[in-house]
């Protein structure tokens, strides 16, 4: 170990192993797997455009090795009026919860969202993640009770 654990912004190098990650995220949320050539498509949001809406954070243990991230992307509150930054997934590989990092990530995005002059970060995770849920309630964030729904659009 060479130091401290810490939070960055992802480079290019990183997504292959964000990419990963997400496969882990997935499988440990019960979800669908990420698509193939997520790395890709990362890197298009996070480095081929002009101005990348997507925010990328990578957490490092003292090693240095990626061992989780967060991303997160301004969003609009119609009944409010306003934006608000969405942290759409936080994940810590095994082995490595419980140890700051995760705080880390939560205060890299609440960061972004100072960046930003946004004064509101918003997430969700499934009920049923009783870490996450204590991680959060310690955090002195709010739970908000709504059922989230998807729905293709094909055609």
């Amino acid at each position: 170990m060479t130091g401290a654990p810490t939070v960055r912004h992802a480079e290019r190098a990183d997504l292959p192993r964000v990419a990963e990650l997400a496969v882990q995220h997935a499988e440990y949320e019960r979800a669908a797997p990420p698509v193939p050539d997520l790395a890709a498509r990362l890197a298009a949001l996070l480095f081929d455009t002009p101005s990348p809406r997507l925010r990328c954070l990578v957490a490092e243990d003292p090693g240095g090795a990626v061992v989780g991230y967060a991303t997160c992307a301004p969003e609009l509150s119609t009944w409010e009026g306003r934006d608000y930054l969405l942290m759409d997934c936080l994940f810590l590989a095994p082995g490595h919860r419980g140890l700051g990092l995760g705080a880390l990530l939560v205060d890299a995005v609440t960061a972004e969202a100072r960046a930003l002059g946004l004064d509101e970060v918003q997430w969700q995770t499934p009920a049923w993640n009783e870490g996450a849920v204590r991680f959060y309630d310690r955090l002195g964030a709010r739970s908000l009770q709504k059922l989230r729904y998807s729905l293709g659009v094909t055609g």
